[in-house]
């Protein structure tokens, strides 16, 4: 059955593919055959509710891509609201029944708008602005102007000739002018203004009879109204408010405008007309006048480019007009299946059938895969049948290609869309041209072309036009037009698979045969140039294009830079490590070579890559043959010529692009761009086809195949990689996997000491026994091994052993005592040891030399010396580290001793310590090998010096003698003034005591210890009976004081004043510890302080003078409180009699011949001359103190 009989209505009939606004002869037909969409009803209910209840939002966005069926939607609202009478039926009648049964709520909303008053004006602002610019200020303003004009019956064209017009209206004489001028000119005024400058004297006359104005002063009446005419945004509110105002109450004046978005897009002053007009019609008209509009769902489709400002602009529009309307691909699809694809009942039996044959074939036939753009498939039978012959994923994806075309500015035409054509009438146009196939045919993707060729500029289709008429395959011209639709979808990626769904023309295609046609077809095409292969994906190209990608073709490139760029992909794209991890944690680098040619620095091991640019390199026998004897990985890349040619191309590209960077040329700028994009993501795919050969190639070492079981490139490398570091090392075995790291080679320098090897032959490790012979051997033939040779030898074939493994266990050998490393003739051992093996420069002055082996006497004779001398086991059993720990241990004593000697300042005789530490500084710093050879020879002086003076003092200093010793120093260091007032015995064995260099020796400081009591007793006893006696004599000296009658004649602060020195004195000689300070300081008082006292008391008793006769009774006052100086006066007065002397009596020297006196003569005779002395100093005026 053929195709044209499966459809409920014919797909030719006719059925307007564009909407017009101003179009009138098929209102019926348009408002009959609508299809309401689920989704459109949805937004047509959210709009009607807003024009119910108006809440002062008056504008309506209808937004929709280009042939989506806005224009149709506005065009039956407009018939709607105004509910319009159509060929005897009112538009809401027709349209009611598509509204669902079930969806009241809309059916009762639209009733409501429609019995709603109103007026609809709809108009195609691009027609109606004809004849006026967009670059005048009032261009969008001037637009509503004209439509408003025309629908009150004003002349539009011309705003000065209507406002002329409206004033006659107003004053009810517009009527009366009309008729005299049809009655003066013998034609009716409305073909008369359209020619109002020829006929300006009609006019002016007929002005001038209805008005009654002198026809000479009515002459030139339009000339006036031109020059005075200018009309503003809110005048036009003004006059549609004032002709809502004539109509009755809640009337509405509607403005639909068609296209409006593409009209305002690229001019930001139409924006803000457009805006300002909608607020002021809202301010003005309180919701009686409403915008309703179209535009692009995406301005950027239209304008290709808009700056950041125009954005924000269109965004403040859109949010100015809130009420929104969105058609989206699936309106559109589900009006197309419903307009023109509804089957007979005929038609849905056969196609269920049909769909049961076919239902599991869906997947392979229409899913795209290759990673592009997922699109719907037929998801049940019922979906099915609405879309046969079309495949669902033709409605979004044809709807993107238009959208593509239309950004890259493909259509001709101001509009830059599809001009006269829709997606109804494309897909109307595909059906047309397959009707009489037999059910089962499919509609390809290509038939599409066909629908909007004619609104195709011809530049962008010139390649078709040239291969339908050169290239004689008609299916090839096919392929391209369908490569042509999807150039611009950068969603769909245009690989064989996906073409093959494109191009599928029945159920039941063989489709191998399908693929083998369609991949002979893209071949010729891109041999021809007419398309582009980036790996898997084939593009369309346009002349320019086309042009370009001939001199790409034939830009020569150098071997090298393609063998360089196949260097970058395999070894830094796929292998991506310069070395190479063993499983043992070692890294191995490798020399980079390919097709013989080495690529890097040279190292022992090396991956060479043998490609299809060498001789011979599909021959298996021979590149075994090359193989043998080197220390390679090879690596026999198969034969892709594809992946070779892709290579060279994108070489090409690359060097082209750079060459022409800087051309003037725009467009080609632009190609270049998207060249330089897509070899981006030829070299993308390049590299995972890389990965792809590397999984595939041979891999050969040493004449003989790897077999490697894994197909991924990096991973099958590495374990061929794995392969050759077995094959060249084969001693790489002897470190057992043991993991190494140079961070422990301390940690393995002190296994000896924590007891975790022993020293034994038979306990060094297979690697330890070879660095052992390889050092021994050296040493034998004369040969000096420093750490580098060391390195350098077992790093390389046979062994490849890594750094960090040879020095851990060379650091193995060094704390089994079995090797000793030496810097400028000096051993090192512990950290600088640690220090220089992990300092690469200090490798090469690193000496290795093996170690002397000791005997088990040599070694039991150090661990018998140190048990004896240090009082306790040694913990090591090697003979080395037991040196070492003996080394260690003289160190630790030498410390502590060294700490006590300094202490001789307060002990002087821990000097005896002075000898012995300079012994222990002098063994410790010998070789450890010296403590197992030659220690005896100091054996006995050691154990003597420790038996002697070590134990002997250190028992001391850690004993109660100490105490004592401390004792006696310190009351040597207190008591020393006070030793000449007490016994000399005691004072004497204590000194003794002090100066003895050996006080540790014998038991005379336990002997000692009560002597010590003793003196330290009378000592304590001496002083308190000093101070007792001082203070008897500060009493006796206070008491005299206080019986002078003077003192009786103080008052009682002076008195305090004068006995406040005895007290001090007193409280002073209490806390003195000296018994010469306390008599000195009692001596001092008595000779010095208590005759002032003295002094002061007779001054202070001394009765006053009267004032002299020049002095005033301040100065009198100032001599009495005073520092005894005589008071100033003005006036001479007689000398003062000067002041009387305190003179102490012992100071009184007597005259007497004898030393002594043995008699009661002499007696008598010396204290007569005690007397005349003493009397002649009385008699001087001065005081004895006795």
């Amino acid at each position: 059955m053929e195709l044209n009989r499966i459809f409920l209505h014919p797909v030719s009939r006719p059925i307007e593919g564009v909407i017009k606004a101003d179009d009138e002869s098929s209102l019926y037909v348009e408002l009959n055959e609508y299809v309401l969409t689920d989704e459109v009803a949805k937004r047509l209910a959210h709009f009607l509710d807003a024009y119910n209840d108006y809440h002062g939002a008056n504008g309506v966005w209808v937004s929709g891509f280009f042939g989506s069926g806005k224009s149709h939607l506005l065009k039956m609202l407009a018939l709607m609201l105004e509910n319009r009478s159509i060929d005897g039926s009112s538009a809401l009648d027709i349209f009611l029944p598509k509204i669902p049964k079930e969806d009241e709520l809309l059916r009762a909303a639209l009733k409501k708008a429609a019995s709603i008053p109103s007026k609809s004006i709809l108009f195609n602002i691009d027609q109606k602005a004809d004849i006026i610019s967009k670059s005048q200020a009032d261009a969008l303003l001037s637009v509503f102007v004209k439509v408003f004009n025309e629908t009150c019956g004003y002349f539009g064209k011309q705003g000065y000739i209507a406002q002329f017009e409206r004033d006659l209206d107003s004053r009810e004489q517009l009527d009366a002018f009309k008729d005299a001028y049809q009655r003066l000119a013998n034609k009716p005024w409305e073909r008369g203004r359209e020619q109002a400058l020829l006929e300006s004297g009609n006019i002016a006359r007929a002005y001038a009879e209805i008005t009654g104005e002198d026809p000479v002063l009515a002459k030139g009446i339009l000339d006036k109204y031109r020059a005075q005419y200018s009309v503003s945004i809110e005048d036009f509110s003004e006059q549609v408010k004032a002709w809502l105002d004539k109509k009755p109450a809640n009337f509405r004046l509607n403005f639909f405008v068609d296209e409006v978005g593409q009209y305002i897009a690229d001019n930001t002053k139409l924006m803000t007309n457009l805006q300002t007009v909608a607020e002021s019609l809202a301010t003005k008209c309180q919701g009686r006048a409403w915008i309703i509009v179209t535009a692009q769902e995406d301005m950027n489709s239209v304008l290709g480019d808009m700056n950041k400002q125009q954005s924000n602009d269109f965004s403040k529009i859109q949010a100015r007009f809130a009420n929104r309307l969105k058609l989206t691909s699936a309106d559109v699809a589900e009006v197309i299946q419903k307009r023109l694809l509804t089957k007979n009942k005929i038609g849905t039996e056969l196609l269920a059938t049909t769909y049961d044959q076919q239902l599991n074939n869906f997947k392979t036939l229409f899913e795209f895969a290759d990673g592009g753009q997922q699109y719907t498939n037929f998801r049940d039978a019922e979906h099915f049948t609405y879309c046969y012959p079309f495949v669902p994923y033709q409605f979004p994806l044809f709807q993107a290609a238009i959208r593509g075309i239309s950004l890259h500015n493909g259509f001709e035409g101001k509009a830059n869309s599809v001009g006269e054509r829709s997606m109804l009438g494309v897909f109307r146009e595909v059906a047309i041209a397959i009707d009489q196939e037999p059910v089962g045919q499919l509609a390809t993707f290509d038939r599409m072309f066909e629908g909007i060729r004619g609104a195709l500029k011809s530049a962008i289709q010139s390649a078709i036009n040239n291969a339908e008429r050169h290239l004689g395959v008609p299916y090839a011209v096919r392929v391209l037009k369908a490569l042509f639709l999807v150039k611009y979808v950068k969603e769909f990626k245009t690989t064989l698979r996906n073409l093959s769904v494109l191009m599928l023309e029945r159920f039941g295609d063989d489709l191998p045969a399908q693929r083998k046609r369609l991949e002979a077809a893209l071949n010729l095409l891109e041999q021809q140039t007419y398309i582009q292969r980036n790996g898997d994906v084939y593009e369309y190209l346009t002349d320019e294009e086309k042009d370009v990608e001939e001199e790409i073709k034939n830009t020569e490139v150098e071997s090298a830079d393609i063998l360089k760029e196949l260097e970058t992909l395999l070894f830094d794209g796929v292998i991506k490590q310069r070395k190479i991890r063993h499983s043992n944690g070692q890294d191995y680098a490798y020399t980079r070579k390919m097709d013989d040619r080495a690529l890097s620095r040279e190292h022992e091991l090396a991956i060479h890559i043998v490609t299809p640019l060498s001789d011979n390199f599909d021959n298996v026998t021979l590149q075994r043959m090359q193989s043998m004897g080197r220390d390679e990985l090879r690596v026999v890349l198969p034969a892709d010529v594809r992946f070779m040619q892709d290579l060279t191309m994108y070489k090409r590209t690359e060097k082209y692009i750079r060459q022409n960077s800087n051309t003037p040329q725009e467009a080609v700028k632009r190609i270049l761009d998207t060249k330089g994009f897509q070899n981006t993501e030829r070299l993308n795919d390049l590299q995972v086809r890389a990965k792809a050969l590397l999984g595939k190639a041979t891999l050969i070492i040493n004449a003989a195949d790897m077999d490697v079981s894994t197909e991924d490139g990096q991973t099958r490398v590495l374990k061929g990689f794995e392969h050759l570091l077995q094959t060249t090392y084969p001693n790489l075995r002897m470190l057992r996997d043991v993991p190494f790291n140079e961070a422990d080679i301390g940690k393995h320098l002190r296994m000896m000491e924590d007891g975790l090897i022993a020293n034994d032959a038979t306990s060094l490790t297979e690697p330890e026994q070879e660095l052992l012979a390889f050092i021994q051997g050296n040493a034998r033939g004369g040969v000096r091994t420093t750490v580098k040779s060391l390195i350098e030898r077992f790093e390389r074939k046979n062994y490849g052993w890594y750094y960090a493994a040879i020095l851990c266990n060379l650091a193995l050998l060094c704390a089994r005592g079995k090797v000793e490393v030496r810097q400028d003739s000096n051993p090192l051992e512990h950290d600088a040891l640690e220090r220089s093996l992990r300092n690469t420069n200090a490798h090469a002055k690193l000496v290795l030399e093996p170690q002397v082996e000791f005997s088990a006497s040599q070694v039991r004779t150090l661990k018998e010396f140190f048990a004896d001398f240090f009082d306790k086991p040694a913990s090591s059993n090697e003979a080395r580290a037991l040196a070492r720990e003996a080394i260690d241990a003289l160190k630790d004593l030498e410390i502590e001793l060294a700490d006590l000697h300094g202490q001789k300042a307060q002990l002087p005789f821990l000097s005896v310590l002075t000898p012995v530490l300079a012994t222990l500084k002098d063994v410790a710093s010998k070789n450890p090998n010296w403590f197992l050879t030659d220690l005896a020879r100091a054996e006995d002086a050691l154990l003597d010096t420790k038996e002697n003076i070590i134990d002997p003092l250190r028992r001391f200093m850690n004993s109660p003698q100490r105490a004592i010793f401390e004792q006696a120093r310190l009351l040597v260091a207190e008591q020393e003034d006070n030793f000449a007032y007490v016994g000399p015995a005691e004072v004497e064995a204590v000194r003794n005591l002090l100066a003895d260099s050996k006080p540790w020796q014998g038991n005379r400081l336990q002997q000692l210890k009560p002597q010590l009591d003793a003196l330290q007793q009378a000592i304590a006893n001496q002083l308190a009976s000093e101070k007792e006696a001082a203070s008897s004599r500060l009493a006796e000296l206070e008491q005299r004081l206080q019986a002078t009658e003077e003192h009786g004649r103080l008052g009682s602060t002076q008195q305090a004043q004068l006995t406040q020195p005895f007290a001090d004195a007193r409280l002073a000689l209490q806390g003195q510890k000296r018994i010469a300070m306390i008599r000195d300081q009692l001596r001092y008082f008595e000779d010095s302080r208590f005759p002032q006292l003295l002094v002061q008391l007779e001054q202070w008793a001394k009765p006053e003078r009267p004032a002299s006769p020049g002095s005033t009774p301040d100065a009198a006052v100032r001599s009495s409180v005073g520092e005894g100086m005589p008071p100033a006066s003005t006036t001479a007065t007689k000398p003062a009699s000067p002041e009387p002397k305190l003179v102490p009596a012992r100071t009184i020297k007597v005259s007497y011949a004898k030393p002594w006196l043995t008699n009661e003569a002499e007696l008598d005779d010396y204290l007569n001359k005690q007397r005349e002395a003493w009397l002649k100093e009385i008699l001087a005026g001065n005081r004895v103190q006795i």
